[in-house]
């Protein structure tokens, strides 16, 4: 995208700018959010569009991904190390919790460089910097409702019927959102200043991955653990997009209680951060 076409959409003839003091970082003028949202569809299909240009076999990546990954757990965990599933086929058991997983993963990774890598747009133009890691969170769920289809086929060939659980789905997935959101609001601005949160990032998602019930159930956390491990707010994801679609025991209320608190913490905390940063954004890239 050329950079006239986005100056066109961001700014537009005879607008006036006018600035005003805030009372507090919580402040958040959320009308000129919305007033720039042709800014924020560009943004998010131009990072849907860019991703698989010049491959090969292009947006098949978006099953072979999560299909080697669940072939691998199955090998490793299912097979050799005998990994409980709390009686689910293990392929089922591991695609369920990869799904939101990498969902999330994609989104905290490509935001920590979305405003340094739009440096030139930050640097030049005004406009609301927080559509920078929200695009980053919107744009690859276009990666997981197709997955979600190899989702669905794999439980249609396991014979596994949907209950009325399944209309649950769209809550998790808003809840895998919010997680995501405020961890992209925090390490996007937080690499800015410094650079090293690049390569900081897969080396955290890869820690987390395993303090996560992705290849092991949760019901393998010891009972006085619980209260430690439910700080995970991805333990609550996970859970409760396994009850949605498995259907199986219902998942640890209080760890769910306690994921949800700590995520809402870390979007508060997140967006604080950002604002206190973006003013500086311009300066430093």
């Amino acid at each position: 995208m050329h950079m006239a076409q986005v100056e066109s959409i961001i700014n537009p003839p005879r607008r006036k700018l006018i600035i005003e003091k805030r009372s507090s970082r919580f402040d958040m003028n959320w009308s000129e959010l919305w007033e720039y949202r042709e800014l924020g569809y560009v943004l998010i299909w131009r990072d849907i569009t860019v991703r698989y240009k010049q491959t090969a076999i292009g947006i098949a990546w978006v099953l072979l991904q999560p299909l080697i990954a669940m072939l691998i757990f199955t090998a490793v965990f299912g097979k050799m190390a005998k990994v409980p599933s709390d009686g689910v086929w293990y392929p089922v058991f591991a695609l369920t919790a990869l799904l939101p997983w990498m969902y999330f993963s994609q989104a905290v990774s490509r935001a920590g460089e979305s405003v340094v890598a739009n440096g030139r747009m930050v640097g030049k133009i005004y406009f609301p910097r927080l559509w920078l890691p929200l695009a980053t969170v919107v744009s690859p769920l276009v990666d997981f409702a197709l997955s979600l289809v190899l989702l669905f086929g794999l439980l249609i060939y396991a014979g596994m019927p949907f209950t009325w659980k399944v209309i649950t789905l769209p809550a998790f997935i808003l809840l895998a959102m919010f997680t995501a959101m405020g961890l992209c609001f925090f390490t996007s601005a937080l690499h800015v200043k410094y650079r090293d949160v690049g390569h900081a990032i897969p080396f955290v998602m890869q820690i987390w991955m395993y303090l996560t019930p992705i290849v092991y159930p949760a019901s393998l956390v010891p009972d006085q653990w619980k209260w430690l491990y439910g700080l995970n707010p991805m333990v609550g994801v996970v859970e409760g997009f396994r009850w949605a679609l498995l259907g199986r025991t219902s998942p640890d209320l209080v760890m769910m209680m306690e994921s949800i608190v700590v995520l809402f913490a870390v979007i508060a905390m997140g967006l604080v951060y950002f604002r206190k940063m973006e003013r500086q954004f311009a300066d430093i890239i």
